[in-house]
C-alpha cells in the first residue's frame, strides 16, 4: 500500500506520540518492578516454551553523534571493555539459572553504542560466551550495528566468521553541512568502500539509517543523499524523523534548534523520500522503513508475522527478547525489564548477586488485548475484530466501544475504515499510523502531557 501524502491531514493530527516499539511504551516502566519479577517471568517464559530473541547492549563510542538518544559512553580507551565484558559473562551465567537453554535463540543483535569499538579478541571471546550459555540456531538472523568511521577490515571479517549475517549501520546525511553540525564526518567514499567489502563477505542483508529534521537539512541537499543512498543498494533502509529532545537527551543541547529544518521543509522531505525509495523498487514497510521485495522485513510484511520490539520492526513475533547488558530492555510475553542503565549501577547490581533490573512493567490482560490492537495497526495497517475476539474471548465492538467512536472523525478524513469487523487504515492515513494506534492507547489517556515526538 502506497502512500498518501495530504498536507491538510498530517497537519491536523500532528501531535507527540508514542512510536510504539512497545505496548505500553517505555514511558511506563516504573522503579516497583524487582528482580524477583523478572525471575518469576522468566520462569513463566520456559512454560510457554518460545523461542529466544537476545539483545546485547555495547554502550561505548569514540565519539558523540549530537543528535543522538541513546545511552552511550565515550571513549577514547580501549581498555574500558575488558571490565564491561566480565560483567556481562556474569549476567548471561545468571540467566542461565532461570532460563530454559534448549530454547532456540532464533534472532541475536549487537547494538550500542558502537559493538565495533570491540578488538577482533573481544567480538570471537563474546560470541564465543553467548553459545557457551544458549542455543542459538543454525538459521539464526544475527545482527550488528556497526559505525563505519571506526570499523577495520579485519573486523568485518571477524563479524562474518563467528557468524553474523545483517549489518546495521548509520548515514543519517551525507552533506559536508550537516554531517558538521551533528558532529559526524562521514563522507561517501567511505560509505562505498564499506558496501563493496560487505558485499564481498556475503552478508544477508545491510541495513542503512537516515535521519530527517537534522540542522541544516533542505529537500534538495536531502534529496542527493537519497540519491547516494540508492546508489549504495542497501537490502533495507530506515528513515527516522529526528526528536530534538534535549530536556531529556542533554548532548542535543550542542544543536543549534535555529538551524533545524521548518514544519513544511519536513513535510517536503519526507513525501519525497518515500516517492524516491517506492519508485527505486523498494517496499514501504511500517512507518518508516523500506526493503527490497525479497528482504526478511517485506516478506514478514506481506505474511502477517511482521512485530515490533525495542529494535523496530522485526521479522519475528512471537519470541521472548533477552535483553543483556547495562541499559538493555528485555520483552517477555507479558513483562518488560530494564538493566540499570548507568554501567555503576549495573556493576553494584551484578556484584550483589543480583539480575541488574532498575525498572519494568508487567503486563495486565487488557495490556495484552490492546497490544495485539495496536501492533496490528502498526505493522498491517489493519486490525481483524474476529482475530482479537478468538485471541482473547471478547466482543470487540462492545469492548472498544469508546474507541469505535473516537475513530469516526478518522473515518470521515479518509485516514481508514471500519466495516464488515475489520479496521483498515487507508493510504490517506498510512502516515498517522502512530495516531491511529493511540485511540487504542488507554495509557496516555489521562496524561497532561505527551512527552514524546510528534507523530510526522
Amino acid at each position: 500500500m502506497r502512500a498518501i501524502f495530504d498536507k491538510k491531514l498530517i497537519e491536523k493530527y500532528d501531535r507527540p506520540g508514542p512510536r510504539y516499539t512497545s505496548y505500553p511504551p517505555a514511558t511506563e516502566f516504573h522503579e516497583g518492578i524487582r528482580e524477583e519479577d523478572y525471575v518469576r517471568k522468566l520462569l513463566e517464559s520456559n512454560e510457554r516454551g518460545r523461542p529466544l530473541s537476545l539483545y546485547l547492549h555495547i554502550p561505548f563510542c569514540e565519539s558523540a553523534c549530537w543528535f543522538c538518544g541513546c545511552n552511550v559512553i565515550i571513549s577514547h580507551r580501549k581498555d574500558v571493555t575488558k571490565r564491561y565484558l566480565d560483567y556481562v559473562y556474569r549476567e548471561m551465567e545468571a540467566l542461565r539459572s532461570y532460563i530454559d537453554t534448549s530454547r532456540k535463540v532464533i534472532q541475536l543483535h549487537w547494538g550500542g553504542g558502537t559493538p565495533n569499538f570491540l578488538t577482533d579478541r573481544e567480538i570471537r571471546e563474546l560470541f564465543g560466551k553467548i553459545r557457551g550459555n544458549f542455543t542459538v540456531d543454525d538459521h539464526a538472523e544475527i545482527s550488528v550495528e556497526i559505525d563505519p568511521r571506526y570499523l577495520s577490515e579485519s573486523q568485518l571479517e571477524t563479524f562474518r566468521e563467528v557468524g553474523f549475517n545483517r549489518i546495521s549501520m548509520g548515514l543519517q546525511d551525507l552533506d559536508e553541512e550537516v554531517q558538521r553540525a551533528i558532529n559526524r564526518i562521514q563522507p561517501e567514499d567511505l560509505m562505498k568502500d564499506v558496501m563493496k567489502k560487505l558485499r564481498d563477505l556475503d552478508f544477508k542483508s545491510i541495513n542503512i539509517d537516515l535521519i530527517y529534521g537534522l540542522p541544516y537539512q533542505t529537500p534538495e541537499k536531502f534529496k542527493k543523499t537519497i540519491e547516494k543512498t540508492i546508489a549504495l543498494d542497501p537490502d533495507r533502509v530506515a528513515v527516522f524523523n529526528f526528536a530534538y529532545v534535549p530536556w531529556i537527551k542533554p548532548l542535543q543541547r550542542k544543536i543549534d534548534p535555529l538551524t533545524l529544518p521548518p514544519p513544511e521543509d519536513k513535510l517536503k522531505i519526507l513525501e519525497m523520500t518515500i516517492d524516491m525509495f517506492q519508485e527505486a523498487g523498494y517496499v514501504f514497510i511500517g512507518m518508516d522503513h523500506f526493503a527490497k521485495p525479497d528482504d526478511e522485513l517485506a516478506i514478514a510484511q506481506r505474511d502477517g508475522t511482521l512485530w515490533r520490539n525495542f529494535q523496530g520492526y522485526t521479522t519475528k513475533k512471537g519470541v521472548d527478547l533477552i535483553g543483556i547488558g547495562a541499559t538493555s530492555i528485555g520483552m517477555l510475553y507479558d513483562g518488560y525489564f530494564q538493566n540499570y542503565k548507568t554501567i555503576r549501577d549495573y556493576y553494584i547490581a551484578i556484584d550483589a548477586g543480583r539480575l541488574p533490573i532498575m525498572k519494568g512493567y508487567l503486563l495486565t490482560y487488557e495490556d495484552l488485548i490492546r497490544r495485539e490492537v495496536i501492533m496490528d495497526l502498526m505493522c498491517h495497517f489493519s486490525c481483524s475484530f474476529e482475530k482479537i475476539e478468538s485471541m482473547f474471548g471478547i466482543n470487540f465492538e462492545e469492548h472498544f466501544e469508546r474507541e469505535l467512536c473516537e475513530l469516526k472523525e478518522m473515518e470521515s478524513d479518509g485516514l481508514l475504515t471500519v466495516k464488515d469487523k475489520k479496521i483498515t487504515v487507508m493510504p490517506e492515513g498510512r502516515l498517522l499510523i502512530r495516531n491511529i494506534a493511540m485511540v487504542f492507547d488507554e495509557h496516555i489517556k489521562n496524561k497532561k502531557e505527551l512527552r514524546f515526538s510528534r507523530t510526522i
